[in-house]
């Protein structure tokens, strides 16, 4: 059986960390407990460039859970096409390495295009299957 929620959150800072409560209180609720770590700082980062580069000014970001069987797979959605890539930070950059970070602990990833306007930039990960309602 397939679980699923989604959540629209504002363009403001503070949607990054209730994005991030909203991903670890539903894993919670889906008796998923050995990725939450992983999820949660992959839903962070992906809100992060979300709000930075995703979103048209003054539009949110919606995140989207999906649990079925032993998968959990993550998506946000924003209102702009540019497709994020992974770039090489220097040690002295203060930004850069989100999707390196997703790329790591993810089981997989990558960007759909949606028309007629944004992206969903997803990542999947493996877990042992909880017991979803």
């Amino acid at each position: 059986m397939i679980e699923s929620v989604q959540r629209y959150f504002e363009a403001h800072p503070e949607s990054v960390r209730q994005a991030g409560e909203f991903a670890s209180t539903t894993l919670a609720g889906w008796d998923i407990a050995e990725r939450v770590d992983d999820i949660h700082l992959c839903v962070s980062e992906l809100a992060t460039n979300a709000l930075v580069h995703g979103t048209v000014s003054d539009h949110g970001f919606l995140v989207r859970l999906d649990a079925e069987d032993d998968v959990v797979r993550l998506e946000v959605h924003d209102s702009r096409r540019r497709r994020p890539g992974t770039r090489q930070a220097a040690d002295t950059d203060v930004s850069g390495r989100g999707l390196v970070l997703v790329a790591a602990l993810a089981d997989g990833w990558g960007v759909q295009d949606r028309t007629p306007l944004g992206k969903i930039v997803w990542s999947c990960f493996k877990t042992a299957g909880g017991t979803t309602a």
